[in-house]
């Protein structure tokens, strides 16, 4: 079977720290979508390391690690992030596995990426210009290079004839850059990612499910994100709902078990877009600073708000949650008073449905109160240690979405837990 978690919100939820704690449960750990516009931190000996396209469980020696063909990956940033996690004694080259199937981004996706935010004006949707988006055109256009590619002996003609085509459109741009650079090391990425295993990925996988093996699957960015069920057009470029798992990694949905959803305790966005319960006052400063609410890839400051339930429910039913983990519910510590948004009022009417545009409406949240803890949480380690009014919040949430709240994480790290 494969259990699967991801992401319940706009992403940074803290489903690297999530997936570094189950880990040890697991035999293989696969990342199914998304790219390098993910970063998922975690805390390794007491030093922070921040991950974007190599799964989370590779800090377990005995661990196997699959970036799937639903990822597209940057080969240069793969190889700085290699080369982090071998200053940690992790033999890569041992335990992470890269599907040949998984798309590559090139020098000219993320000259394409940055032309186009460009000229959108005031109407950027905030990428991160990691050329995430362009690659996954260029993937449904059928155009892609992929990593089997890569060993191919004609791949330089071939990547001639990606470049040819993506000049023609950087030239309407009116790009001008030069992305030589980006080139060299692009290159240098490719010997580099030669010398990684390179596996049929859905062959791999099943294989190892026939001999026992337990997989996790690993989502990024977040279900609000969902290029079909986000706030569109303000989403990413891939399914990050648990649909995805089956054609990131080339599983059928009868292999599905587990999923397990990851909300904070409250809501954070980076970037452009809808946000309902959004604080844009010394309440939402606050939690910023609190919870250290900074972009782990672009390091652009989050904004943030109260949780919102009427999302949290429309992310349990698309993904078939089984059970949720809350994160940072020690970021709440310091608060007397809290807020839920239980319902949107749009155009003076109430409804607990996510309309299908998000965008260019009014949306009032509506509130309900809730008494804070306000009582440091940070040392508790099992369920009893945790505050009553904090159990009270936890289990509103609980009834509201119909999937239980299963885990607690106080802090930063691993063995900052609590099991419910």
């Amino acid at each position: 079977m494969v259990d699967v978690i991801l992401g319940m919100q706009w992403g940074d939820e803290g489903k690297g720290k999530i997936v570094d704690y189950f880990a040890p449960r697991y035999d293989i750990i696969a990342r199914f979508q998304g790219g390098p516009n993910a970063g998922h931190t975690l805390y390794v000996n007491g030093k922070k390391i921040v991950l974007h396209q190599i799964p989370s469980g590779i800090f377990h020696q005995n661990t196997i690690n699959i970036i799937g063909n639903g990822v597209v990956l940057d080969p240069v940033t793969l190889k700085r992030e290699c080369d982090a996690v071998a200053a940690f004694g992790i033999d890569v080259k041992k335990n992470l596995f890269i599907s040949e199937r998984t798309n590559i981004i090139v020098p000219t996706h993320r000259a394409l990426d940055k032309a186009s935010e460009m000229q959108k004006g005031d109407s950027k949707i905030g990428s991160t210009l990691k050329g995430i988006g362009p690659a996954y055109m260029d993937k449904t256009g059928r155009n892609a290079l992929r990593v089997g590619d890569v060993l191919q002996k004609n791949f330089t003609t071939e990547y001639i004839r990606l470049r040819l085509k993506h000049q023609k459109l950087l030239d309407n741009f009116h790009f001008v850059e030069d992305i030589g650079a980006w080139e060299e090391e692009f290159f240098e990425a490719l010997e580099f990612l030669k010398t990684l295993n390179v596996v049929n990925g859905e062959y791999f996988i099943h294989e190892k499910i026939r001999d026992g093996k337990k997989v996790l699957a690993e989502g990024a960015q977040g279900s609000m994100l969902d290029i079909d069920f986000g706030t569109f057009p303000f989403v990413t470029s891939s399914n990050t709902i648990s649909a995805g798992v089956c054609t990131g990694l080339g599983v059928s949905p009868r292999m599905i078990g587990e999923v397990m959803g990851v909300t904070k305790a409250y809501c954070t966005r980076v970037g452009g877009g809808p946000f309902p319960t959004e604080l844009e006052n010394e309440t939402g400063e606050l939690i910023r600073k609190t919870g250290s609410e900074f972009g782990a890839t672009t390091g652009r400051p989050r904004r943030c708000g109260w949780i919102d339930l009427v999302a949290l429910k429309y992310a349990a039913m698309l993904n078939g949650v089984t059970q949720m983990i809350m994160t940072k519910a020690d970021v709440l510590d310091g608060f007397s008073d809290l807020e839920m948004c239980t319902a949107y009022k749009i155009n003076g009417r109430e409804t607990k449905e996510l309309p299908y545009q998000m965008n260019g409406i009014t949306i009032e949240p509506v509130l309900k109160n809730f008494a804070g803890w306000n009582t440091p949480t940070v040392h508790c380690r099992e369920a009893a240690q945790l505050p009553e009014k904090m159990k009270t919040y936890i289990s509103f949430i609980n009834e509201y979405v119909g999937a239980p709240v299963k885990v607690v994480s106080n802090g930063p790290e691993r063995e900052q837990i609590v099991h419910l």
